[in-house]
């Protein structure tokens, strides 16, 4: 039973983190590497600064996802390992 819900939380987790880091890749695929000198192109300078104001804001939701990602994967595989240890026994 425990197995099962670590199991879960831990897929949680990783969907999570896989849908952060499919939309943080969407986001950077519009990024452009420009040098805006003068203000005809300002609202391209201010579009970019957006953009880049929405991927620093999934920088911490990113480390969450995958820490807590990694964290119930070793409790998973700690768990598994000790269930199977006990069943030998």
């Amino acid at each position: 039973m425990t197995l099962t819900v670590v199991a879960i939380v831990w897929g949680i987790f990783t969907v999570g983190l896989i849908i952060l880091l499919i939309y943080r890749s969407t986001l950077t695929m519009q990024e452009e590497e420009q040098l805006f000198l003068d203000d005809a192109n300002s609202h391209m300078q201010q579009e970019q600064t957006e953009l880049l104001t929405k991927v620093n804001r999934l920088r911490i939701p990113v480390w969450v996802f995958g820490g807590g990602s990694g964290v119930f994967l070793l409790v998973l595989l700690f768990l598994w390992i000790s269930q199977r240890l006990a069943e030998t026994q």
